[in-house]
């Protein structure tokens, strides 16, 4: 009994995309705050209209001393996790997206009514969080950077209209992969150069994407580090064969593929690509990816 604790009723403010998930996020959104207006909290509802929308909506949630709540899919919650970070604030998160990878990560799950109980039971703790700069500016992420044939699928989902859920990363993937020539990735780890030639370079925090894949298994938002997952070339055929182990995370057995842990990475590649984080495009080529250790302030469920 003693690692239970009494809800604690706060004052929030939500901050939903009613867009995310194909409108997944408007139908379920008067349910969650049916749950929030039930269990007690203070509760302010406010609908974005853009990402910049977003950042203005945290900053006077933040003026207003609440925890402000991200409600939509990943790209929504790492943009208010930047907002939430440079003002001190403290960021709660509920999924309402097609992927919702930093609430698979952290154990928040994919039922946004459900995960309204971290909310009012979970642990505050400090979580790390990565920054793209490129010549567009910064951009904070909570999931995983990436460029090469993993950008090239997110910019194939980025542009579906197709009802497919979920299962329209796996479109992406097989789409992009019919096409897919290898490409050149240079850069630096550290201060250490790499020279890879192949499929793609990922820089992880939280090490799962595309929902579900647990691209970088022993990612932690916690350690001050991110892992850095770079595939080298092979076959379609061998490549096809083990894109299933990335839902499992033991792809990184494999000879093709090597993750090792830095602070700072450079990227750079033989054409032209768009840095992709949380879902949405971030920047381009040459970026650099660094990590902003515990500075995030996160409810997330005990321990």
């Amino acid at each position: 009994m003693s690692g239970l604790r009494s809800p604690v009723s706060r004052r929030l403010q939500l901050v939903v995309n009613p867009a995310a998930g194909g409108g997944r996020a408007a139908r379920l959104l008067p349910r969650v705050e049916a749950a929030l207006r039930g269990a007690g909290h203070d509760l302010v509802v406010t609908p974005t209209r853009s990402l910049e929308h977003a950042d203005e909506l945290a900053g006077l949630a933040l003026a207003d001393g609440r925890v402000v709540v991200a409600m939509g899919g990943d790209g929504i919650v790492g943009r208010v996790a930047g907002a939430v970070a440079d003002g001190g604030g403290v960021l709660g998160v509920l999924p309402g997206g097609r992927g919702n990878d930093f609430c698979r990560a952290v154990g928040i799950g994919r039922d946004p009514v459900a995960a309204c109980t971290v909310l009012a039971c979970g642990q505050e703790r400090a979580i790390d969080l990565g920054v793209v700069t490129s010549g567009t500016g910064c951009a904070p992420f909570l999931g995983i950077a990436s460029i090469g044939y993993d950008s090239a699928v997110q910019e194939r989902v980025l542009g579906s209209r197709l009802p497919l859920g979920q299962l329209v990363y796996l479109y992406g993937a097989l789409a992009v992969l019919a096409r897919w020539r290898p490409a050149r990735f240079t850069g630096t780890l550290d201060g250490t150069a790499y020279d890879v030639t192949g499929w793609a370079v990922a820089v992880a925090n939280s090490g799962v994407y595309g929902g579900g894949m647990r691209l970088a298994p022993d990612a932690s938002v916690e350690d001050g580090r991110l892992d850095v997952v770079t595939t080298s070339a092979t076959s379609r055929r061998q490549f096809l064969r083990a894109l299933p182990e990335v839902f499992r995370g033991t792809h990184v057995r494999r000879d093709s593929v090597s993750v090792v842990p830095a602070r700072e990475v450079v990227l750079q590649a033989d054409r032209p690509f768009r840095v992709f984080a949380d879902g949405d495009p971030v920047g381009s080529l040459p970026a650099t990816v660094t990590v902003r250790a515990a500075a995030l302030r996160v409810l997330l469920p005990r321990r």
